[in-house]
Order: structure tokens, then C-alpha cells, then sequence
């Protein structure tokens, strides 16, 4: 094996100086857990500095106001309605929150596609067997000419006994733009609610909240927003916000008051916590819309383009064709290495993953997928990435497999 190790590594793009990324390492999976610029560490010291300076002032008076303006920032990048605007730590904890405030009868049914995120399709399989609800898995292509490959079988998957479906707005393992706005049109005119799962959403695709107009939203701020890890959004449509509880309850939930100061309270304060992540926010949505001309429509354009040419590179190197159109494609892209799936993940990692960061510095997830017994690897792209990255990783996996 030609090791990577001593080769002449390919830089980043012209951006890249904002970022505290180790040059030392090709880094192409921004889609974990996102990659957050100097400036907004900077932030998130600066404001961690002013609650330790006086926590109990903080907590009690400029907690409040920098909230209400990450609630405000947000929602207005969103086009949300900012009354039912709350913040989480992560999507999964979104999705904990509206799961677990259910009150489902026995034989009711969730619907949940094959695509979806692991740890939330646990979450439905906890709370369906809480309350002896079905979940109703929907096997869908990983290869698809067109959305209707992924709206037909949704929809016949509906029952009379079907309350719920959690939808993604781009499918974490496989990487596919849901066609959610159709989805969320076709599952609610039917009555049923759709909650979102949109952890890749804010940055990666165009959200309009009012617009869409599902039950539930929630998707991270870590990821292609580029906030600070830990910073997540729920959004609750009017009609589910009483029945919507915090997964902290906590002083908000006796306190007597009007519905809506009610609804801030609870959400707002759950205990102590580190609330920066949060409060940066509308900095990480300025900094990043101001870093090239166009804002976050460009700026997702070009995470798109260069994501696509790196795909094809990619495919062509493992003569595979491109398993999706480019219509259903984001600035991430999974693609499957046929003939060489061999069982379940092992918690010593997929060996491929494994050469590639120890001998070649490269970051990227390779992983087996049990549900369609087939083995992916998965590539992002941000605006610190060029294509020579790609390239790189070509050359790799031409010596690896």
C-alpha cells in the first residue's frame, strides 16, 4: 500500500484560514458535527467570560435579553414564528422532547423511513412500546431517479391508525434531500403530524418554517450554521405547544402565568447550564452569510457544486454510478462500496476508516448500514474544502480497496 503518510497533503480553499482545523488532516466530513470558525470560539469565550464575571447577574438579567435575541436571530433566518421558537442541545434531544410528550393509544402507528437517524429511530422505538403503538418502517431506495421514488412508499404506508412521521430534511446515513415540503403537504392534509428531523438542515438546505408549516421542527445550529456544539433548535407549531413539554421539567411547569410566558419559562430555563453555544447564535448566522458575497444561498450553492464534482470524481475512480439525481443531492453525498458489506458495525471501526485517518490523515465516515446490508462511505463539503481534497481521497481509495 502506498501510505499517505509524507505525501504533499492538498490545501484547503482560500477560506480556510478561519477555521482552527488540523491542516495536517484532509477533513471532508463537516456533516458530523460541523466545524465552527475561530471568530465564534472567540464569541463563545467572550461570552463565557461575562457569566463568569457575575453568574448570578448573568442568569438573572443578560441571559434573558441574549434568549429573546437568539430566539429572535433564528427565527427570522427560519421565517419561523418566534413563539414557538425554543432551543436544545442537539436534534435528537428535539426529537426526545416531542416523542416523549405524546400520548399515543395502543395500536396507533409511527411511520419512520429506513433512511432515518439511528439514535431518533430509537427514540420512536422506545415510546411506541411505552405505549404499545406500531412503528411502521418504510423501506425505501438508496438509488433514486426522482422524489416520487421516496414519496410513493411513504404515503402507501399510511393507515387509519398512522398519528405521526418523522421526516428528514436530508437522511444522515444515506445523505438523500428528502422531498419534506411534499411530504409534510401530503402527511398533514391526510391529519397526519410530521415531525422534522432537520439536524442537517439550517445552512445545508432552504428552510422556511412558516411555510412548511409541519407539527414539529427541530435540526442543529452545530452543523451548517457552524455554531458552537451543543447548539440546537425545536420549533412547535401553535396548536402543540401546551401539550409540547421541555424533557427538563422545571420551575416553569407550576408557575402561573399566561400560556405564552409559561411556554418561555419552561423552555427557557431547564437549570443551570452553559447557555454560550446558544447566545452565539446570531453571531454564527452573521459571520457565516457575510463570508462570501451572496450569503447563505451562495453559500450553499457552492457547497453543493463542490460536493457534486467531488462525487463524480469519487464514482468514477470506484466505477459506480452516482446512486441519486442531482436534484436530491446537498453538500453531502453517500456513496455505497458495492460487494463488501460483511455483517454490523464494528466497535473497532470499519478498517477502511481506519486506513484513511491513520495512514492517509483523511476524515471521512465509512460504515456499515444494516438496514440495506450495504456499506457507505460519506463525503461533505464546506466552504473550507477544495476539490485537490477530493482528488486526495480518489488517489486513497484507489491504493486502499
Amino acid at each position: 500500500m502506498d501510505s499517505g503518510v509524507g505525501r504533499l497533503r492538498p490545501a484547503g480553499s482560500e477560506l480556510s484560514h478561519h477555521w482552527a482545523l488540523d491542516p495536517d488532516t484532509t477533513f471532508l466530513n463537516h456533516g458530523s458535527f460541523g466545524a465552527t470558525p475561530v471568530t465564534l470560539l472567540e464569541e463563545q469565550s467572550r461570552i463565557r467570560a461575562q457569566m463568569e464575571a457575575d453568574p448570578v447577574r448573568f442568569f438573572e438579567r443578560d441571559a434573558v435579553e441574549m434568549m429573546a435575541g437568539a430566539v429572535d436571530s433564528l427565527s427570522e433566518f427560519l421565517n419561523a414564528d418566534q413563539d414557538g421558537m425554543t432551543f436544545c442541545h442537539n436534534a435528537t434531544g428535539g426529537i426526545n422532547t416531542v416523542l416523549r410528550s405524546l400520548v399515543l393509544n395502543s395500536g396507533d402507528e409511527i411511520i419512520v423511513p429506513d433512511h432515518a437517524y439511528q439514535a431518533c429511530w430509537n427514540a420512536i422505538e422506545f415510546v411506541a412500546r411505552r405505549w404499545k403503538a406500531k412503528v411502521v418502517v418504510v423501506e425505501l431506495p438508496f438509488r433514486c431517479e426522482n422524489e416520487d421514488d421516496i414519496i410513493e412508499p411513504l404515503l402507501a404506508a399510511i393507515t387509519p391508525r398512522t398519528v405521526l412521521a418523522m421526516i428528514d430534511t436530508v437522511s444522515s446515513p444515506t445523505a438523500i434531500r428528502m422531498p419534506f415540503e411534499r411530504l409534510v403537504d401530503e402527511f398533514q392534509s391526510r391529519g397526519v403530524d410530521v415531525l422534522i428531523d432537520a439536524a442537517h438542515g439550517p445552512g445545508l438546505v432552504p428552510l422556511d418554517l412558516n411555510a412548511l408549516d409541519a407539527a414539529w421542527v427541530t435540526g442543529n445550529c452545530h452543523k451548517w450554521l457552524c455554531a458552537p456544539k451543543g447548539s440546537a433548535f425545536l420549533h412547535i407549531r401553535e396548536d402543540k405547544r401546551e401539550s409540547t413539554k421541555p424533557l427538563t421539567i422545571s420551575h416553569g411547569y407550576s408557575a402561573d402565568m399566561p400560556p405564552m410566558e409559561k411556554f418561555r419559562f419552561e423552555y427557557d430555563w431547564q437549570g443551570t447550564s452553559d447557555p454560550s453555544v446558544i447566545f452565539c447564535v446570531p453571531k454564527a448566522i452573521e459571520t457565516l452569510g457575510s463570508m462570501i458575497s451572496g450569503g447563505f444561498e451562495a453559500i450553499m450553492e457552492r457547497n453543493d457544486s463542490l460536493v457534486r464534482n467531488g462525487r463524480d470524481i469519487l464514482c468514477e475512480t470506484l466505477e459506480t454510478e452516482p446512486p441519486i439525481a442531482d436534484s436530491m443531492l446537498t453538500a453531502m453525498a453517500t456513496i455505497d462500496l458495492p460487494g463488501t458489506y460483511d455483517g454490523p458495525p464494528d466497535f473497532r471501526g470499519d478498517a477502511l476508516h481506519n486506513s484513511l485517518i491513520d495512514d492517509w490523515r483523511i476524515q471521512v465516515p465509512v460504515f456499515p448500514w444494516p438496514h440495506h446490508e450495504m456499506r457507505y462511505f460519506r463525503i461533505s463539503a464546506y466552504l473550507y474544502n477544495s476539490l485537490e481534497q477530493y482528488e486526495y481521497l480518489a488517489h486513497a481509495l484507489r491504493d486502499s480497496l
